[in-house]
């Protein structure tokens, strides 16, 4: 994982070398993960006081972090603030209220802005868009309304605007339209406030392939368009250039993590459709659930030694949606004890995984250069009934009377 990490983030920095780079931590983040960041030059983006606290505990710099989240507790925006991150995102009105009344220094800030841009999809993953829930609107004022407040908090520092279009953007144009709407909102904000706002955070969402075929973002296109829709605006409006930032996750994150499920039965139901099912699914990949999310699969402790077919990869939990891929070509002879390695699953699986039906999440490991370690360890049941109050074990526990 910490091979592929290091070339993803380099590559991003080497084709936007004017942009600053912020990892986003949701999808995936333990200590290891956020130092790596740390190394390649990258901050941190979090998204709850747990995420927070993972990357401090990593030594990153708190000025190298920026909180973001639609619904951020008064605690969470006090301890940020404290500890001394570099940006807070403002994404509701209410945020503005617990943030001005609990910080004890000049706190940066940036507002989200929804700037109307639409990516098509799936809408889970379209939050460019009015009628959803994170940011503030153009339209009715809402961005402005938000803006005008906190330029009346002595203890907030307006320094950006920030948006984001959504997941798997590979038309790099929709961040040139992003770009060109939000640079009019800060020419806006300079007119009629006097205030020149220097930071501009387009988010993330670049695409990659999951499987042949897939669309992929292409980095130098995407630099060459910020670059134009920058000068463009910049030039219509009389703006001075802002600072650019981006936040990529998946595109560092996702192709860093291979998953290995061990194969447990192998059905083949009336109709001539065959089930491999395996020893996880959707509590440590909720994703082919939530998105009809595709995969590619291979066999991954032998060679095959027979034609393939098409299978679906099944998993354990007691759900009728609990596919891992559909209709993979898979060699005809696979049975229980082989070993299916799913590509591109270093973003969105640690960092979204449950213990649904109480199994235990699976570990993460890092290999470089031939050796290997154990990030985050597997999950056992004594972790999973540690909570549990009536549970013998705990210290405070009681015996369970049938």
């Amino acid at each position: 994982m910490r091979a592929t990490f290091g070339p993803a983030s380099a590559a991003t920095r080497a084709a936007l070398p004017d942009v600053e780079v912020i990892y986003a931590g949701k999808a995936l983040l333990t200590t290891a993960v956020a130092g790596w960041a740390a190394q390649e030059g990258l901050g941190v983006d979090v998204c709850s006081g747990g995420e927070l606290a993972t990357a401090l505990a990593s030594g990153l710099s708190p000025s190298r972090i920026i909180l973001h989240g639609n619904v951020k507790t008064p605690d969470e925006l006090h301890n940020a603030a404290a500890v001394g991150v570099g940006r807070i995102v403002i994404d509701s009105p209410i945020e503005i209220s617990f943030l001005a009344g609990r910080v004890r220094r000049r706190q940066k800030v940036l507002v989200r802005v929804i700037p109307d841009v639409d990516i098509g999809g799936h809408r889970a993953v379209n939050t460019g868009v009015p009628d959803q829930k994170f940011g503030f609107t153009l339209a009715g004022g809402q961005a402005a309304g938000a803006v005008k407040r906190i330029l009346d908090q002595p203890s907030l520092d307006l320094v950006g605007l920030h948006c984001h279009l959504g997941s798997q953007v590979s038309d790099a144009a929709l961040y040139g339209e992003a770009i060109r709407r939000m640079v009019a909102v800060m020419a806006e904000v300079r007119d009629r406030h006097r205030v020149v706002l220097t930071e501009l955070n387009i988010g993330g969402g670049h695409a990659i392939p999951y499987t042949s075929g897939d669309p992929e973002l292409n980095l130098r296109e995407f630099a060459a368009i910020i670059n134009t829709a920058l000068e463009s605006a910049c030039a219509q409006h009389s703006f001075p250039r802002p600072q650019i930032v981006i936040e990529p996750g998946r595109a560092i994150a996702a192709r860093a993590g291979i998953t290995l499920y061990r194969v447990i039965a192998v059905k083949c139901q009336p109709g001539g459709r065959t089930f491999v099912a395996v020893d996880g699914g959707m509590s440590d990949n909720p994703r082919v659930a939530l998105y009809g999310a595709k995969y590619t699969v291979a066999l991954a402790n032998r060679h095959p030694a027979t034609p393939t077919a098409p299978v679906t990869v099944v998993g354990r939990h007691c759900e009728a949606g609990d596919e891992i891929a559909r209709d993979v070509e898979l060699p005809t002879d696979i049975h229980p004890g082989d070993l299916l390695a799913v590509a591109c699953t270093g973003a969105y699986h640690h960092s979204m995984a449950s213990a649904y039906n109480m199994v235990g999440r699976p570990p993460l490991v890092a290999v470089a250069d031939g050796r290997s370690r154990e990030l985050v360890r597997r999950e056992t049941i004594v972790d999973l009934l540690a909570r549990d109050r009536g549970w013998p074990g705990h210290p405070n526990g009681h015996a369970i009377k049938p």
